[in-house]
């Protein structure tokens, strides 16, 4: 449980954790690699720690001290757990990997927040291209590549990230030249791509929605610096925002943000960017954030809509949010119901009429960053908000009630 006595205005400045979303395909990556690999600035998180897991079971050799991980890649194995997949979603990035490190993989669907549907026939058809065979057996996938992996052309009909990070990966140590046409363009996909070019590949146009790969022979580890966790800044700027406070974060790389900027400028937020630092001051009361439409990158991250709409709560006026990506995104509007939030849903819109205050209230994360929403909005609530199914917020959030107390929250895990 995490328990916050509000409201508290924040103030202060934090540095920023390594991003999530960017270190589990970067240590799918280095299962790819002959040798060491050493990332940096890498989180501690549970999500992380089931990835080593997998890798460990799969015969790396894994270990930490402070934010640096070792990875010394020799796999033995090339399956996964049930137990491992189950525990999330990103796992099956590890498919286009194995395949191609071992020539065959087996493994059951991924689990993770239950945000609706996310089929990964993307990843399947894609690598079927590239020359695997994949089929489900007992309730799991199983996947050969008798000719080994080659080159083709692959347009995606949506620009999964998941599914550009495995044909990446796959396509990586490939025979001939891999093009992936409509790719996903999040800058977590160049950060691979930067990973794997410092280990040997040929990788050209990451972060456009074209990606040439040059299959290579081999790839060797190598010493790499996991990016800044955009998706988490956010949230810390949000925090800030509905306390009225003035927060710094270190560690930012600012053209990530620059999406996620305009809910803040609307509400009366003054943004400051600052080098390898940004500065956020809140207004005494937050106006309405107007219209979140959620698109691909480069356009507003479904991940950051929850915190905003914690935001939208407490903002004098009206917001509307389209939620284009999950179906099930809005868990965490009932839960902000509890505390005197005031949204309607309809379909994939919730319509947010802001409220001088919310009330503390017992509540529940039902998902990663629905639970992140509830956090921000405890902060800025009247009394005590008492959080259950806290391990979805430490999937994904490193030490997120100490980070929050240094800026002066009177928050605690209980």
């Amino acid at each position: 449980m995490i328990i916050i006595d509000g409201p508290a205005r924040l103030s202060g400045e934090i540095p920023v954790q390594g991003a999530k979303n960017s270190t589990l395909p970067l240590l799918a990556a280095a299962l790819l690699c002959k040798g060491q690999t050493v990332l940096y600035n890498c989180p501690d998180l549970s999500d992380v720690d089931t990835a080593v897991k997998i890798l460990e079971h799969l015969g790396c050799s894994c270990s930490r001290t402070d934010d640096r991980l070792i990875i010394d890649s020799a796999p033995t194995r090339c399956d996964v757990p049930p137990d491992l997949m189950r525990e999330m979603r990103s796992s099956i990035v590890f498919l286009g990997a194995i395949l191609s490190r071992c020539g065959e993989a087996k493994m059951c669907f991924p689990g993770g927040c239950e945000l609706g549907p996310r089929p990964i026939d993307l990843h399947l058809s894609a690598l079927a291209k590239l020359g695997a065979e994949i089929r489900e057996e007992g309730g799991c996938l199983v996947a050969r590549a008798p000719g080994g992996i080659h080159g083709a052309y692959i347009s995606l009909s949506f620009p999964s990230v998941g599914a550009t990070e495995n044909v990446m990966l796959a396509a990586c140590c490939s025979e001939g030249t891999t093009v992936i046409a409509n790719a996903a363009r999040e800058p977590e996909i160049a950060d691979l791509a930067r990973y794997l070019n410092r280990c040997g590949g040929r990788i050209y146009g990451a972060g456009e929605s074209c990606i040439i790969i040059d299959g290579v022979q081999e790839l060797y580890g190598a010493e790499h610096r996991v990016m800044p966790d955009r998706i988490a800044a956010v949230t810390y700027m949000a925090a800030a925002a509905v306390t009225g406070g003035s927060i710094t974060l270190t560690g930012v790389d600012n053209a990530h943000i620059m999406p996620m900027l305009s809910p803040f400028e609307e509400s009366g937020c003054v943004v400051r960017p600052l080098g390898g630092a940004l500065n956020l001051m809140a207004p005494q009361r937050l106006r309405a954030v107007k219209h979140i439409r959620t698109m691909p990158y480069p356009g507003f991250p479904t991940d950051a809509q929850p915190v905003v709409m914690s935001m939208a709560a407490v903002g004098e006026g009206t917001s509307i949010f389209v939620e284009n990506i999950f179906e099930n995104r809005y868990k965490h509007a009932a839960e902000l119901a509890r505390m005197g939030a005031s949204i309607k849903l309809e379909g994939k819109v919730a319509v947010v009429e802001g409220v001088e205050a919310l009330h503390g209230a017992p509540v529940t994360a039902w998902d990663l960053r629905g639970g992140a929403a509830l956090v921000v909005a405890g902060l800025a609530a009247q009394g005590r908000t008492e959080i259950t199914g806290t391990w979805h917020i430490r999937r994904g959030y490193e030490n997120i009630t100490g980070r929050l107390a240094d800026l002066g929250a009177r928050i605690r895990e209980g």
